[in-house]
């Protein structure tokens, strides 16, 4: 059984890290989005009740026996769900790499929504700007502020990993951090 929550910058590859987890482990992957947003068009519009996302992650997790990756930032509105967390995984990636691989993301969801003059530009525009602020915004919004206060925090193990190195990479130290803690501990003398 593994329940890992994988956490860092919209970009850092929260939400690929954790469906090479979940498939690698054989068990569900759950991404904070689906919890967070309410399903619209355009997507990302309408915000879920904390309570009700609560109550829908808790729902998913308990049809999860085998375990579950969460990946993506619940800090603040998950507070009942974290003393299930066996392992936490804090991504970090170089400021400038991260918008660079958020831009292509989102060009390749949305395409032309998001140029000059699409419905969405707007709405991608200041979401670039609130990604751009997390190395330097406060406790305000997500930032790496604020996940750092939240980890201090934290009683699960955190294994800290530059999103830089490739997904397999991450995969590798992640399920080895997973393995230590499943193992059966040895008493001294036996």
């Amino acid at each position: 059984m593994a329940r890992i929550h994988i956490l860092g910058a919209s970009g850092s590859g929260t939400s690929t890290l954790g469906a090479a987890i979940a498939d690698a482990l054989g068990i569900r992957h759950l991404d904070t989005d689906q919890f967070y947003w309410l399903p619209t068009e355009p997507p990302f519009t309408a915000k879920r009740p904390p309570e009700a996302r609560v109550e829908l992650l808790q729902r998913e997790m308990a049809i999860s026996p085998g375990g579950w990756v969460l990946s993506g930032s619940a800090i603040g509105w998950a507070r009942p769900i974290e003393p299930f967390y066996q392992l936490i995984v804090y991504l970090r990636l170089a400021p400038e790499v991260r918008m660079a691989r958020l831009r292509e993301r989102e060009r390749q969801r949305y395409g032309e929504r998001i140029g000059r003059g699409g419905d969405l530009a707007g709405a991608h525009a200041e979401f670039l700007a609130w990604a751009e602020r997390y190395d330097s915004a406060g406790l305000e919004q997500r930032s790496r502020a604020a996940h750092e206060a939240w980890l201090a925090r934290q009683l699960a193990p955190i294994l800290r990993l530059d999103s830089a190195a490739t997904v397999e990479e991450l995969a590798d130290q992640v399920l080895a951090a997973v393995t230590t803690l499943n193992a059966p501990s040895v008493r001294a003398g036996q």
